[in-house]
């Protein structure tokens, strides 16, 4: 990995930190459910008003959810037929690998936040409170579909099938982050703080995937 990126890692890191501490000690307040606590309580409180609740937005997302799972599995899928017939997970594409263990980083960051709670959500869901900071949904969403992206580009010839997946999945990913915010569940800098660690995260796996993929298509190699 180049100098240069690694500092550039390291760079997307540190705004995401830098940003958390700032959510959990500047402008807090117990503006919340239940008088929970939030940083940025002015600007968050204003937006969530503004905007209100809209539900409907909030179930689309959770489609969007199981969109990304299931593009979690049809990897998981690949990489375990390319072990069966090529009996050694040596032999698996390294770039397969390195997205199996990204997703195990993205489980980690996701058990983590829920751990160490940063704010609640704005409204009691059947689930009572919930941890809210930064949006596991924005996450998960807009790190499976932009690396899903990046392995479209080497493993499918048809250019138009190719273009529609990739725009499928960006479609995909911008509309969570903006349902996510008005459907009211999470407050601004809750978006903030997942686009801003789901930007870090994506992009260490870009350093990775582009040396670890072959220049050309898969297809077009075999």
């Amino acid at each position: 990995m180049k100098k240069r990126e690694t500092l550039n890692i390291l760079l997307l890191y540190f705004v995401f930190i830098v940003f958390t501490i700032t959510v959990k000690t500047v402008d807090v307040q117990a503006i919340g459910p239940m008088d929970s606590k939030v940083g940025f309580a002015t600007v968050n409180g204003f937006l969530h008003e503004l905007i209100g609740e809209h539900l409907f937005w909030y179930k689309i997302t959770q489609l969007f959810g199981i969109c990304a799972i299931f593009t979690c599995g049809c990897f998981g899928l690949l990489g375990l037929r390319q072990l069966i017939e090529r009996k050694s997970i040596r032999r698996i594409d390294r770039d397969i690998l390195a997205l199996g263990g990204f997703y195990v980083v993205v489980m980690a960051f996701y058990a983590l936040f829920e751990a160490v709670i940063i704010n609640y959500r704005p409204i009691i869901t059947d689930e009572g409170l919930e941890a809210s900071y930064p949006s596991s949904h924005t996450i998960l969403i807009v790190c499976v579909m932009f690396t899903a992206i990046m392995q479209l580009k080497n493993r499918i010839m048809n250019e138009m099938l190719k273009l529609t997946l990739a725009s499928l999945c960006a479609v995909i990913a911008v509309l969570t982050v903006v349902g996510r915010l008005i459907s009211g569940v999470h407050w601004f800098t809750d978006i903030i703080g997942g686009l801003l660690l789901s930007i870090a995260l994506v992009y260490s796996y870009w350093t990775v995937f582009k040396r670890c993929a072959p220049t050309g298509n898969y297809n077009e190699e075999e």
